[in-house]
Order: C-alpha cells, then structure tokens, then sequence
C-alpha cells in the first residue's frame, strides 16, 4: 500500500488550494538536496513574504528536529508523525490549541503537507527490515520543492532590508543637519521645531520601504528649506568686473523701471532698497525656457500664470504649496519665482522643497523675485562675454 491520503480525517474541513498544495508531494524538486536548517534560516528571513510568524517557524523548527537525517532529499523519505504533545513539548512547550493554529498555517502557506491516517493518528508502518514502509503524520518534501523559490525570497528580502537601513540612515543624518542649522536660525524656532519633532518621532517605528521613502522625501524638503533660510539672499551680481556689474545694473534699472507691462505687484530688482517692478519682458529674456512650455507666445501676465499652473505638477510641487507661495508673493511674484526655478533647471534637486523656502523667507522679508532674476540675466551676460570673437 503506497497511497498517501489527499483529504483530511473526519471532522477537519478542506480548506481552499488544498488540492494545488497536494501537487508538491510528487512535483519534481528543482535541487536533489538540500540543508533543512538552511532552508528554515531562508525562510526565517523572508517570512513575511509567505505570510509567516516567528511562532510558526518555532513549530517548523520542531517539526525537521524529528527528521533523523539533516538533508532534505529528493527520493527518502520526508514524513515525520510525531504527536501533538511530542511537538508541542519540542516547541519549548507551546499550547496544543496555539500549536494546531500554527501547523495549520504552514499548510496553508504550503510549506508542509498533511497526510492523516485512516483514524487520525500519526505514525508508520514497518516493513519486515524495519524501515518504515508507510507514514501518516506530515510531509515535509515541499520545503524541497520550494528550496529555490525560498531562497530567492530570502535573498530579496535581505536587499529590501538593506535599502531599508540606508534609508533610515540617510533620514538620520538629515534630521541631524536639520538640526544643527535650526541653532543659526532661532526665529525660527518655534515653526520648524514642532515639525523636526514629528518627523523623528515617525523614525521611531518600524516602516516598511514605502513610508521610510516618503519619510525621507519629507525630511530633505525640511532640510532643503532650512538651508536655504540660512543662506544669506545674495546682494550682489556675480560676473564680470566691478564696472561690467554697475553697467549692467543701471541699464537693467532702466529697463525694469521703463517697462509699460511691468506691474505693482510683480516684485522688486533687488531685495532691499526702493522698490521697482520687474517688467515681463525682463522675466522672459532671464528665463527663456518657460516659452518652450506654453504653445503660444507668453505676452500677459496671465499667460505666465497659466503656464506656471500647468508646469507645477511636472515640477512635483503640490497644490499646497503653490497656493502657498502665490498667498505669500501675489501671483505675479509666485510665477515669477517658479520661472526662475525652471530656468535653474537640475541646478535645484527639489522644485517643492525650494519654493517652500521661498515662501518662508518671503513671509520673513528675506525675498523677492528680483535678485533671482538679475542672477540669471548676470548669467546669460557672462555666458556671451566667455564666447570666442
């Protein structure tokens, strides 16, 4: 008699997949054999991905302690039948009623099969050299059959688990510079203390993958703003020498201040001193590569505006923000800045992250559209003077 059972003894139901679980007593093992503790610390590392508690692998564990050998080979045999009160005594005396749940979760999760005798009982039938012929208890071939899969998982975990570690490192040390540039910032104090606070009490949990990005995402936008807080506002234009600058500053004053589309709210050249509007035209000459997003020709302020609505989701600035920094600047000023953004293109890692900056220096008097501007223009003339005759 060599027929394994396929159903459960009376009184145990038949629980979902059980017949596809039954087909891994006789699938082909993709290995001929392999280390059943290798196999059970694979498994251990990648537990979650089979649904798996340390509780259950506790019982697992006890349940390859009753194989005599310490391969799992294709060919012998691999049904061990202790009883409920031998493995729950091995299972460092786990309650049978706890010890049920967890066998019948290695089932479900198809890592042991269970082949019940014609009573219930477990054990097996001797042939006349002592070997045991028959065995009705559980199987453990598809450990075997799913050594590679497992070990697969496990190696996929151990990769997710490092990412993990680097994530929260990273998240460590930006919530340190967090930090140590609040103590140059102590106006700030009481706005930012409150969140630097709330994001490490979130480090303090476990996370999975997806909250440790979306934490660490938070925590470089804080830190982006931060340092820009602490970065004085430039006062001076860069390039060329010191009469280049004056000239060019005098005729772009010229400029800004003759310019008949330049409008009350729309900013000032620099950010201290009287204040003058920046003219659209001097917007569009600093920052040339807002016209490639907008398909007709950007003549009003209204069509910056427009444009500027539709490139912040590209730039992966929220609605909140933008609604921020157009309350904070006036529209004009928002679009204005979030053209100097574009125009700075890889040179700003963060979009979101800088034009919240903006809006707080904003708030405290530290910025205005201007000296971005003139930075690019300044940029442009130095490009041009650096250029071969």
């Amino acid at each position: 008699m060599t027929h394994l059972t396929m159903t459960p003894f009376m009184g145990r139901t038949i629980p979902a997949g059980h017949l596809d679980r039954l087909g891994l007593a006789t699938a082909p093992a993709p290995v001929p054999a392999v280390d059943k503790w290798v196999v059970l610390k694979s498994l251990t590392t990648a537990r979650r991905a089979f649904g798996l508690s340390d509780r259950t692998l506790t019982v697992l564990s006890a349940l390859l302690s009753f194989l005599p050998v310490r391969e799992l080979a294709d060919g012998a045999p691999l049904i061990v039948f202790p009883s409920n009160r031998t493995l729950a005594n091995r299972a460092h005396g786990m309650a049978e009623s706890t010890l049920r749940r967890h066998l019948a979760a290695l089932v479900e999760a198809g890592m042991i099969l269970r082949h019940d005798s014609p009573n219930g009982k477990r054990y097996a039938r001797r042939g006349r050299d002592g070997a045991a012929a028959l065995a009705f208890g559980f199987d453990l071939r598809p450990l075997l059959v799913r050594a590679e899969e497992i070990f697969d998982a496990a190696e996929a975990a151990r990769l997710e688990a490092e990412h993990c570690r680097l994530l929260r490192e990273e998240i460590v040390l930006q919530l340190r510079d967090i930090q140590q540039l609040m103590t140059l910032l102590p106006d700030t104090q009481d706005h930012l203390a409150p969140r630097l606070a709330e994001l490490r009490s979130h480090l303090r949990r476990r996370m999975d993958r997806s909250r440790l990005e979306d934490l660490q995402r938070a925590t470089a936008d804080l830190l982006t703003q931060i340092t820009l807080l602490a970065t004085p506002a430039p006062t001076t234009i860069s390039g060329g020498n010191d009469n280049q600058n004056e000239r060019h500053i005098q005729d772009s004053n010229h400029t800004l201040i003759e310019s008949k589309t330049g409008m009350k709210n729309a900013g000032t050249i620099m950010g201290h001193g009287p204040r003058a509007p920046i003219g659209l035209p001097v917007v569009l000459k600093a920052c040339p590569e807002i016209q490639t997003y907008y398909p007709e020709p950007i003549r009003h302020w209204e069509d910056l505006e427009a444009t500027m609505d539709k490139m912040r989701p590209m730039l992966g600035i929220t609605l909140d923000s933008w609604h921020e920094a157009k309350t904070t600047m006036g529209p004009q000023e928002a679009a204005t800045a979030l053209a100097g953004i574009v125009q700075k293109g890889a040179a700003i890692s963060n979009p979101g992250g800088y034009l919240r900056a903006l809006s707080t220096r904003t708030k405290a008097g530290t910025f205005t559209p201007g000296p971005m501007i003139m930075a690019l223009l300044s940029a442009q003339d130095a490009a041009r003077q650096s250029l071969p005759s």
